[in-house]
């Protein structure tokens, strides 16, 4: 899968490991990630993209505050570890 704004990741390298994330930029081999809670979207994390796998979902960021993707990243997690 392409590595796109609006793709969930799992982070699985460093201090933020096991966290999901949404892609908002991709530049460069890097990847600029939010979550709405340690990383907002005014603040985003900026990782190598090796340090990421894709979950296959994406979530449209028209109109997306920090709460609305609080939520949709909560859910999506909840989800994944109860399947």
């Amino acid at each position: 899968m392409e590595i796109a704004s609006g793709c969930v990741a799992k982070s699985i390298a460093g201090h933020d490991r096991g966290l999901y994330f949404v892609v908002i930029k991709v530049q460069e081999g890097y990847v600029y990630l939010a979550n709405g809670k340690e990383r907002k979207l005014e603040a985003v994390k900026r990782k190598n993209i090796r340090h990421i796998s894709l979950t296959g979902k994406v979530i449209d960021l028209n109109e997306i505050t920090n709460k609305k993707l609080r939520k949709l990243l909560d859910e999506f997690d909840t989800s994944v570890n109860n399947s």
